[in-house]
């Protein structure tokens, strides 16, 4: 088992509160494929759809969810970035 550095400052973060489903998972798949494998991206989505979606479609495309907690009205949720085969 690897570590998963709890606590370790993600790379890069994106807020996507007030962003609609599918964009909201646009924008965070094209996040991470514009990041290195391994780097870790904290995303912000609301409540509802968006929390319930994004991970579910981010985890079938092969990346991590380290972390999903509650911010506010929103969830944080903490992603790797899957390794290229």
């Amino acid at each position: 088992m690897g570590s998963q550095q709890e606590g370790a400052p993600p790379d890069a973060e994106l807020d996507l509160r007030g962003v609609i489903c599918p964009y909201n998972f646009v924008k965070t798949k094209l996040k991470l494929e514009a990041m290195e494998e391994g780097q870790i991206l904290s995303v912000i989505l609301d409540a509802g759809d968006p929390i319930r979606n994004v991970p579910q479609s981010v985890s079938n495309e092969g990346h991590t969810i380290l972390s999903q907690e509650p911010v506010d009205q929103s969830s944080r949720v903490v992603i790797r970035r899957r390794a290229e085969e």
